[in-house]
């Protein structure tokens, strides 16, 4: 973590995300609780929900950490693949 740069528990984040979303205003969470508006942003727009389906949606945070995930099990996958070729020619 960066020198003098805050943690926030994501319990936190949620909190001020529920506040927002219950009609406080981005001025009133940055004053009252001594967080820039920037990094409330951040936390709005990982929070928001994205439509997948009729019945599903997701957060970008979620959607962020399943590429992620995708990307290691393909990476696991093609490590696999290149040693049943190495085990199937011996």
């Amino acid at each position: 973590m960066a020198k003098g740069q805050k943690y926030y528990t994501e319990e936190f984040r949620k909190t001020i995300v529920e506040l927002y979303n219950s009609g406080k205003s981005l001025a009133e969470l940055s004053s009252e609780y001594g967080i820039s508006k920037s990094t409330i942003n951040g936390w709005l727009k990982k929070a928001k929900p994205i439509t997948v389906d009729k019945d599903t949606s997701i957060t970008s945070a979620e959607y962020q950490a399943m590429l992620k995930k995708m990307a290691r099990l393909e990476e696991e996958n093609e490590i696999l693949k290149k040693a049943m070729a190495i085990l199937a020619k011996k």
